[in-house]
């Protein structure tokens, strides 16, 4: 266990829960809802809290519970930590939502049957990561009634001691860190020649001095990509997301491949995910046709206008966002994978990208 892991299992959204001003039927309305969030878990499953507060002002009706974030509706099935970091580029503290208990917009939301389709939707999920890690989901379809259950309620909980007791037993595992290994070698050289200065050098300019290359394996990732055409210097100034249809969800897996002598970065997995962007990215070309492929064959769920069109311009990465933080795209994405991943084994990324106006995503 890490302490990154144990921040990301404990970290928490401090929320402003608001009832929509349709569904308040007393005077005075009732007082906002203050609710720490945990950010591994669904808004969904605040129903515990939020519902005893504002029942005795709703309105008659059946009870189908929903939120939103300046007029647009929260997707249930985005864990809370991640609708977060998408959607507050400069973060708020609280957030300030507002909840419904009618009108639910089904036009744009999956429906949603409380905290069971929370639920499997996480199972689901689980699944999706452990055939792409592994080739086949059968740990997960195997799993007994017991270890199931255990494992759903130590998410509810944010008990991660008890999640590593029984994912552990899923062998979906975890991978090499790089840098540690980077460190780990280069500790044992006692010498500085000119040739090892140069291959230092060559590093940080991100040049290839060898065609060796090791794939060590295939990384579930959800990436939630967004594109602007104005620049910006401070976040406050970054332009909202105000539609999902500003949003373009990309579900594929990354496979981190290490060269000798050089660690497969954050900047690089961003790059292989998004090769409509930036083309240039050796790390890509080759592997484009066989990634799109084995993508179709899964019927993976992406909505990703991009990769239909020519292919763009270089593109700028504004903001990227993991888990609360904006990490530096040099580190290694095997440290990424192994401390921030989500319970369901995905990890979740968010990035900002600029674009040249005439070339902006639609």
């Amino acid at each position: 266990m890490t302490n990154a892991q144990e921040y990301v299992w404990e970290g928490a959204i401090p929320l402003h829960i608001h009832l929509h001003e349709s569904e308040v039927t007393t005077l005075p309305p009732p007082p906002p809802a203050l609710v720490l969030a945990p950010r591994i878990g669904y808004l969904p499953l605040l129903i515990s809290i939020v519902k005893p507060h504002f029942s005795s002002t709703l309105p008659p009706g059946v009870d189908t519970i929903w939120f939103e974030y300046k007029g647009l509706p929260l997707k249930w099935n985005i864990p809370t930590g991640v609708l977060f970091d998408l959607l507050c580029v400069e973060p708020q503290r609280p957030w300030n939502l507002i909840v419904h208990f009618r009108g639910y917009p089904s036009n744009i939301l999956l429906p949603c049957e409380g905290e069971d389709g929370v639920k499997w939707s996480f199972i689901n999920s689980l699944k999706e990561a452990a055939y792409i890690i592994n080739g086949n989901c059968k740990n997960i379809m195997n799993m007994s009634q017991t270890d199931q259950t255990e494992l759903w309620r130590s998410v509810l909980n944010n008990n991660l001691e008890a999640y590593r007791r029984v994912s552990s037993k899923l062998k979906l595992g975890t991978f090499e860190d790089e840098f540690v290994a980077f460190i780990d070698s280069n500790s044992t050289k006692s010498q500085q020649s000119a040739g090892e200065t140069d291959v230092a050098a060559q590093m940080k300019t991100g040049e290839l001095f060898t065609t060796t290359v090791f794939l060590l394996g295939r990384i579930p990732v959800r990436l939630y990509v967004w594109t602007v055409s104005e620049d910006f210097d401070d976040l406050e100034h970054a332009p909202s997301i105000d539609s999902w249809d500003k949003v373009s969800y990309i579900n594929r897996p990354v496979e981190i491949q290490k060269e000798e002598g050089k660690y497969f970065s954050l900047k690089d997995a961003i790059k292989s995910l998004l090769p409509e962007f930036f083309p240039e990215s050796n790390l890509t070309n080759a592997r484009d046709a066989s990634s799109n492929q084995s993508a179709a064959e899964r019927g993976e769920n992406s909505c990703d206008p991009a990769s239909s069109r020519t292919p763009l311009e270089n593109a700028e990465i504004k903001l990227v966002r993991i888990q609360g933080i904006k990490p530096k795209l040099e580190i290694p994405f095997s440290w990424v994978v192994n401390n921030l991943m989500n319970p369901e084994h995905f990890l979740h990324i968010c990035v900002c990208l600029k674009v040249s106006e005439a070339r902006t995503v639609q």
